[in-house]
């Protein structure tokens, strides 16, 4: 009520300039009360007949300078003073002013006019010095601001406005002047007292809304409940506890075995270690699959520790990410250390033949691809290639047939080295 009073004042005070309204306002309101003070003169100002013309002045005014420092179109009132702007039934001086707030077209600085009282303004307004724009044209200027899209009540726009004009009151009488009772016989003249009441109550409940019509909406009809759905009234909720044998088990195990991995990846590691690391993996076959070696980091383990390399590979054998070793296998540099792996590997468990295939192409090809100053270590790759194929052979891993037109031609290109031709002649029993 007292917010309430304070409002009703500053808008009677039409004889004072609007600028030290607009100031009095700011200090009786902080600025987390200012929405709430300009939605409701906003209420007050969308019936002409609410207040008078000088009273409409200074409502606008306060709106427009509570959101004065940012820009025109993010005043979330715009689309109500774009409309007051453009309505025809209200007061040009009153459509003018709007004008000014909003600066269309170059019109006065707002703070000038701000200068003036309400009633100064009134009295010196020229109406043939302005030109009233029309609706669109400053929809277009504020964009989606300025036109605030349908309601989303489905009977808003049906609904019986709460404020009607009195159809006793000749349509010449201005309503923005003392108010007029029509009695029978003559117009009398009443006091503001009753005005002023019913405005005040207006402004301090926030709301002038219409009488909409009700919308009926019927509870559906309850869906027919099956037998089976019974069960549901009263739950069986007795649940047995199921004890996590795991809980609380030592990972200590395992986390030396990760770290003797670790140290794998950049040494050979001494045979007691070695050997610490084949027993834990006996001892709980499924330590490896949290031993943290991956496929990118097994070519590092293959050159250092073979040896461990082989024992992981063998345990891996079932799982699902195999391929992906393999295929780590045969994309690492060929050496000796990857051939004991693959080798052992023959005669621990049955690998793919398309792996084999795949590797023995590689062996080939890095021979091949040796430096031709380097001799000795192209003979030496080379060597290592003929015993490894000729085991293969012999432990009847490969069939010769697959590789056998490969094979020849790499034995004839290398057969000043006495392996090669060992392997030739070796492919010719067979032949």
């Amino acid at each position: 009520m007292e917010e309430t009073a304070i409002v009703w004042s500053l808008l009677q005070s039409d004889l004072r300039p609007i600028e030290d309204v607009l100031a009095e306002f700011n200090s009786k309101f902080p600025r987390s009360r200012h929405f709430t003070a300009c939605t409701s003169l906003s209420l007050l100002l969308q019936e002409l007949m609410m207040l008078r013309s000088t009273s409409r002045l200074i409502g606008f005014a306060i709106i427009y300078q509570c959101y004065s420092s940012q820009k025109p179109s993010s005043n979330p009132f715009v689309s109500e003073m774009i409309n007051a702007a453009c309505n025809e039934q209200a007061e040009k001086h009153e459509r003018a002013f709007l004008l000014h707030l909003l600066q269309w077209n170059g019109y006065k600085n707002a703070k000038e006019i701000l200068k003036q009282s309400a009633v100064d303004y009134a009295k010196s307004f020229d109406p043939s010095t302005h030109e009233f724009p029309e609706l669109g044209e400053l929809q277009q200027e504020y964009g989606n601001k300025a036109n605030p899209g349908p309601s989303s009540h489905i009977f808003a726009d049906y609904a019986l406005k709460k404020l009607m004009h009195d159809p006793d009151v000749p349509r010449g009488c201005d309503p923005n002047s003392p108010e007029f009772d029509v009695q029978p016989g003559g117009n009398t003249k009443i006091g503001s007292g009753d005005r002023d009441e019913a405005v005040s109550g207006i402004l301090g409940s926030l709301t002038m809304g219409g009488l909409t019509p009700r919308w009926i909406r019927p509870c559906p009809p309850r869906y027919p409940v099956h037998k089976s759905e019974l069960l549901w009234i009263d739950p069986d909720n007795k649940h047995e506890l199921i004890w996590d044998d795991k809980m609380c088990a030592d990972t200590s195990r395992g986390a030396t075995v990760r770290d003797l991995l670790v140290k794998g990846l950049k040494v050979t590691l001494s045979p007691t270690e070695q050997e610490d690391i084949t027993t834990e993996l006996a001892n709980d076959p499924k330590l490896v699959y949290h031993c943290g070696i991956t496929p990118r980091k097994l070519p590092q383990l293959v050159e250092h520790n073979p040896q461990i390399a082989v024992e992981i590979l063998t345990k891996l054998i079932n799982s699902p990410e195999i391929a992906d070793y393999f295929t780590a296998l045969v994309s690492m540099d060929m050496s000796l250390h990857s051939m004991e792996v693959v080798n052992r590997l023959t005669t621990a468990v049955e690998l793919p033949k398309e792996f084999i295939r795949m590797y023995i192409t590689n062996c080939i090809s890095s021979c091949e691809n040796a430096k031709q100053q380097d001799k000795y270590m192209q003979n030496r790759l080379v060597r290592l290639v003929c015993v490894f194929l000729q085991s293969l052979i012999r432990n009847n891993i490969i069939d010769v047939k697959d590789l056998f037109i490969e094979v020849q031609a790499f034995c004839i290109d290398f057969s000043r080295i006495r392996e090669a031709a060992g392997l030739f002649r070796l492919l010719k029993t067979l032949e």
